[in-house]
């Protein structure tokens, strides 16, 4: 009998609870949904067709049924008010606008989510309009539905409590990256769910799943809901515990009923009084969590991202999917060898107030030790629309509303095709509101916390990028992966299509269009294989990019924004931008400063710890000069480590460097005209170089080459080779000398590869370069690469692009070949830096030119580079072939005699004939290139000058011939068509 009463008091009261929550709680609320979010956001950003094993990773829908996959996901703030919640039970339908604008959280109709989700009260209102038109309709049907429509079984059952922003990304990312590896899953926070409609349906689908997961917080053990689902689970022994910021040994029933441990001693007690439940049932479901110890998955701030890939193996092993396993295992090996550019920085020193400011930026939250930074965090109430985008009207229209707006409302997202800008409809949680942390301020930086983007501002050599890394290193297992794209605007379009291998994404365009018989432009290629790649971050997978060093704020091929290529802001990717730009989108960076005096020295000191006061005023007075910029005091610092030489002795032998008489313009004068002390301390290291291995010291030389590789890391093996390839001051050589060293070739080839790893080693211990991520490669900063090409002989680059052409490789050295490009064709109004003779420019051409068009534009669909690419090769080959032709016509004017003396002239209609065959093969190319854009008129034009050289030299009947006569032919009738 009173077994009976507690049954039918739970039963009461579990349905009071449902009625009580139904008008004021939300079931499954992102920890990430910003109110910036547009109502104007689209409904879907749609995923991979053919993505691992026929995922479904749509991230609008509120409850999924998938037909084709089997997938059935569910994260309910209210189904009733979910689309297919009606499909599922009733075949009702309701307006398109009350879906959510964000995949994870998805109720407009919660006090909850008006809090996090602003903007939304109007919808809130036809949703409730909408809802008591259709109650009735709904009620008729849903019994005869409920029965015939029931949600097809899952995979996976995810079931969590709990409102903390933390927690919500978490499972968020859980479920994600289940779908995205193939699994069906149906997450749900059942305490939010608001009628017993909503309870049948998830009851149904708890039923259904092959495997349970529930997500074990503090608060879990207080809900009902929790522990039916942990003893449904059990009973079926199909339970797979996650502990979320609590482990196993906490949770003894023992120990929450007498509050043991600091955990329970404020939380615990009586725990299944909250909820009306019973003590024994309470208990076992307790005690039943200790039988379940096989997998023992627990997660904490330190190792989310460990945690849900574990997580995926479990299932992927328990379901039977080897290929699940194996695919993920690859992925892990792969991202811990290629995730970050440079290994951490073990000495790292000071920063920590910036490292807190910035996860402050990007969480809107504080965690661990990070909180001691901040002595007060103060809510600023007032904050002004920011517009971030290139449109002078709205900035306009924006000015004209914020003097009539009061500072009350929050602030949404609105894109549009040229801007993005954010405008006030609600007011904002607690949580997104900017904080100010120094309280002696009298005006408030502009920077919005919680929303996902950070900027960080300074000068070239302040460790920006020391800061970066060490904050991807701390917060890494927050996200996926960490993204790491080099800013530099030559390059940054090509980085961040580089992404798509880790990212998984075809960025090989097709460029048939939708429309019957048109053909996809150039542009929308490229603006497709961008949009595959932030389709990816648009997930809900957190991922963390990382723009070290942005130049500008357009791109250098285009002049478009660079705000193009970045995700939506506000979502679970986060975005970080380092640079130079006092602003960039209209965003107030944080600045980053110069390092205190006690943080200065101690990266001065070095290994030696212990100095007199001489020494001391000696380190202070280079501190000084250097401004304390921190690459410069990392130098003093590796040269007092490495040679036993103290600072007073260092200081005087910088002085006595004399000044080179160097000149610089445009950009480098703002990044060295304050940097002189720095030339000289750079001018004591190649001192230091050449006295400890010659005058030509390899050290020194693979220094002088790195100034015109690309921004990136530069192989070891690629610097070795350009290095030996510069002239040498005296050019002859005796016979004998000669001789020997083709005998010794083969014995010293063992010796030269290990002195160019002791030279690239000296180079990373004395800070001139840094180690790279990538076995064999070493990373040089800015400012050692501008120093370097001022430095460096007039035949540096000759030799860099001799050796990019030897042994440049497309996979590996994509970014160091385009650079070879810039330095022979002069690309814009840059000037052409190498000129090379005849038979070189052949073998560039070959070897370069020609496969890093095809790559490029085929690989990464950048079709308007390629293209120019091969229209700047076309040029240089015909001002290459003009004098040529002139020799040639002059030495058939003359008459035989001369003919058969022995000239180098002789040679020049071979070579002529090369050369226009090359031009011809180039020719071709790009009228192969431009049918794919669907330029037949420039294609056509291009073929045909292909087909007149080869015509003349090899003949019709030759195979090249025959090949573009039947390009030709396809041109021919695709103008055909399209002009009929």
């Amino acid at each position: 009998m009173e077994l009976q009463q507690d049954s039918s008091k739970l039963g009461a009261l579990s349905a009071t609870t449902s009625r009580n929550l139904s008008s004021s709680s939300s079931a499954f609320v992102s920890a990430i949904q910003s109110p910036f979010f547009s109502p104007r956001t689209p409904k879907s950003i749609g995923s991979e067709s053919t993505r691992y094993e026929t995922a479904n990773a749509s991230n609008t829908s509120v409850l999924t049924t998938a037909d084709n996959h089997n997938s059935t996901v569910l994260n309910i703030p209210s189904l009733l008010s979910s689309p297919a919640f009606h499909k599922l039970v009733a075949e009702e339908k309701i307006p398109e606008e009350i879906s959510s604008p964000n995949g994870v959280c998805t109720s407009t109709l919660s006090n909850y989510s008006q809090g996090t989700c602003n903007g939304y009260s109007e919808r809130r209102e036809k949703t409730k309009k909408w809802e008591r038109s259709h109650w009735r309709a709904f009620a008729r049907s849903s019994t005869s539905a409920s029965s015939s429509n029931r949600p097809r079984s899952c995979d996976v059952y995810i079931g969590c409590h709990g409102r903390k922003p933390y927690l919500l990304r978490f499972v968020n990312w859980l479920r994600a990256e289940l779908e995205l590896q193939g699994m069906s899953c149906f997450a749900v926070d059942r305490a939010r769910c608001r009628n017993s409609w909503s309870h049948d349906a998830v009851e149904r689908a708890m039923n259904g799943a092959t495997i349970g997961i529930v997500v074990l917080t503090r608060k879990s053990f207080g809900n009902p809901y929790s522990i039916e689902e942990i003893r449904n689970f059990l009973d079926k022994k199909n339970l797979i515990p996650i502990f979320f910021d609590v482990s196993p040994g906490d949770c003894l029933a023992r120990d929450i009923i007498e509050k043991r441990g600091e955990l329970w001693e404020k939380h615990g007690g009586e725990l299944w009084m909250l909820y009306g439940g019973l003590e024994r049932e309470w208990r076992d479901a307790i005690n039943g969590l200790l039988r379940v110890d096989e997998w023992n998955l627990e997660a904490h701030t330190g190792n989310w991202r460990d945690c849900i890939m574990r997580t995926v193996v479990v299932l992927a092993t328990r379901l039977g999917r080897r290929s699940i396993v194996d695919r993920v295992n690859r992925w892990v090996d792969r991202v811990a060898k290629e995730e970050f550019p440079f290994p951490r920085n073990e000495i790292f020193i000071g920063r920590k107030k910036e490292l807190s400011e910035l996860e402050l930026i990007l969480f809107g939250d504080i965690s661990g030790d990070g909180e001691k930074e901040y002595f007060e965090l103060k809510t600023r109430h007032r904050r002004k629309s920011v517009v971030i985008g290139r449109s002078e009207k709205c900035r306009v229209e924006e000015r004209g509303k914020g003097k009539e707006n009061k500072g009350k409302d929050p602030v949404v997202w609105m894109e549009s095709e040229k801007e993005i800008e954010m405008q006030r409809v609600g007011s904002p949680q607690r949580q997104f509101q900017p904080l100010r942390r120094h309280p002696r301020r009298k005006r408030s930086k502009k920077i919005l916390y919680g929303k996902g983007i950070a900027c960080v501002n300074g000068d070239s050599g302040i460790g920006k990028t020391e800061l970066l890394l060490e904050f991807a290193y701390r917060f890494s297992q927050r996200y996926k992966m960490v993204l790491w794209v080099g800013g530099e605007s030559r390059y940054i379009r090509q980085n961040f299509l580089n992404l798509r291998s880790f990212l998984e994404v075809d960025l090989s365009v097709d460029n048939q269009s939708p429309g019957k018989g048109r053909v996809k432009s150039f542009e929308e290629q490229e603006e497709e294989a961008i949009l595959r790649v932030k389709k990816e971050l648009m997930r809900d997978i957190p991922f963390l990019v990382i723009i070290d060093n942005l130049e500008n704020e357009k791109d250098w091929w285009d002049q478009k924004f660079v705000m193009d290529l970045l995700p939506r802001f506000g979502g679970v990717t986060h975005i970080i931008i380092s640079t130079r730009l006092p602003r960039v989108m209209n965003l107030e960076p944080l600045k980053l400063s110069y390092m205190s005096g006690l943080e200065a020295m101690s990266l001065m000191k070095g290994r030696f710890k212990d100095y007199s006061i001489v020494e001391i005023d000696a380190l202070r007075v280079i501190e000084e000069k250097l401004g304390r910029l921190t690459l410069g005091l990392a130098i003093v610092g590796a040269i007092l480590s490495e040679l036993p030489i103290n600072p007073s002795r260092l200081l005087d032998t910088i002085n006595r460097m004399p000044l080179r008489d160097t000149s610089w313009s445009g950009r480098e004068v703002s990044t060295v005209r304050k940097l002189t002390f720095l030339m000289q301390l750079l001018d004591v290291c190649f001192s230091i170089f050449d006295h400890a291995e010659g005058p030509r010291s390899l050290a020194t030389r693979m220094a002088q080459v790195s100034g015109w590789f690309a921004t990136s890391a530069v192989p070891i093996s690629l610097l070795a080779l350009a290095a030996h390839k510069l002239p040498e001051k005296r050019q002859k050589s005796r016979l004998w000398k000669i001789c020997l060293r083709a005998i010794t070739c083969g014995f010293t080839k063992s010796y030269i590869k290990k002195s160019e790893t002791e030279a690239a080693s000296m180079l990373v211990r004395f800070g001139i370069a840094r180690s790279s991520t990538k076995q064999g490669n070493i990373h040089f900063h800015e400012i050692v690469k501008l120093y370097a090409q001022k430095r460096g002989a007039a035949g540096v680059p000759h030799a860099v692009l001799q050796a990019i052409c030897v042994r440049g490789s497309i996979p590996q050295h994509l970014d160091h070949l385009w650079a070879a490009c810039f330095l022979l064709l002069g690309f814009g109004s840059d000037p052409v830096v190498v000129e090379l003779k005849v038979p070189d420019l052949l073998l560039f051409v070959n070897r370069v030119v020609l496969p890093l068009a095809i790559h490029s534009f085929i690989t990464y669909s950048r079709c308007s580079p390629a293209l120019e690419l091969l229209r700047l090769c076309t040029n240089a080959l015909e001002a290459a072939e003009e004098p040529l032709v002139a020799r040639v016509e002059k030495l058939l004017d003359r008459s035989l005699c001369w003919r058969s003396g022995k000239t180098n002239a002789q040679l020049n209609p071979y070579l002529w004939q090369e050369l226009a065959l090359m031009r011809a093969s180039v020719l071709e190319t790009r009228a192969k290139l431009m049918i794919r854009g669907g330029e037949y008129d420039l294609g056509d034009n291009l073929i045909r000058k292909a087909i007149f050289i080869r015509t003349s030299i090899c003949g019709e009947s030759h195979p090249d011939t025959v090949s573009a006569q039947q390009i030709l032919g396809k041109i021919t009738r695709l103008l055909t068509t399209v002009q009929g």
